[in-house]
């Protein structure tokens, strides 16, 4: 049985639409522009990398200050409106009967990642609920894949890492991680490279019991 390792947003949760809107919100209001992959390239990044990646495109904004817009701007979705995708509250509950561990790396930060998580009453199924900011580097750098497997006591083939976002799904196979990607509105676009990059690739979430 594997040891599961799950994206958060756009894959446990339907908050894709949320999370883009109140990044790209900062862009919008200082007038900074972006390629139409901004989606894909700022979703494993998480609040500080994105904030980072804001600065390289020209907003002049401090650091701090754009990470505390940007939490600003999440807190009502997370806290009130964001659901659970399609069958993941049963499918999770099913695994954890089967004895599996559970957990959780995403780029969203502790605030709004855990919030959410209990309000859909799912937070206690996970062993380990990990947001970027506890390991210092994001989701694009293979070695976090590898510090949360050393962190499960598992080799990197041995955790099936479950993701939305192709740059991370392609960045947990090369540190060596089973993958199966995640079907998503927000990456669509990406369905077949996806299915090429990872071991699998679900469109709801209640397949996962056939992996």
């Amino acid at each position: 049985m594997y040891t599961y390792l799950f994206d958060f947003d756009g894959t446990l949760v339907d908050s894709m639409p949320a999370y883009v809107t109140s990044m790209l919100r900062i862009l919008d209001e200082n007038g900074i522009s972006y390629e139409k992959d901004i989606v894909s390239i700022i979703t494993p990044l998480g609040i500080k990398g994105t904030a980072e990646y804001f600065i390289s495109l020209g907003l002049k904004k401090s650091l701090l200050e754009i990470v505390e817009d940007m939490k600003k701007y999440m807190l009502h979705g997370y806290f009130n409106v964001i659901p659970a995708k399609e069958n993941v509250a049963y499918v999770l509950r099913e695994l954890k009967k089967r004895g599996a561990s559970l957990n959780v790396l995403t780029a969203s930060p502790h605030i709004t990642l855990d919030a959410c998580l209990k309000r859909l009453e799912l937070y206690d199924l996970f062993d380990n609920v990990w947001s970027c900011d506890d390991f210092g580097i994001t989701k694009a750098n293979p070695e976090i894949y590898k510090m949360a497997a050393d962190k499960l006591r598992k080799n990197a083939n041995e955790v099936l890492f479950l993701d939305d976002n192709l740059n991370a799904n392609q960045t947990a196979k090369a540190a060596g991680m089973t993958v199966c990607g995640v079907y998503d509105e927000s990456s669509k676009e990406y369905v077949d490279e996806m299915k090429a990059a990872t071991d699998y690739y679900i469109y709801n979430f209640s397949e996962l019991l056939e992996i």
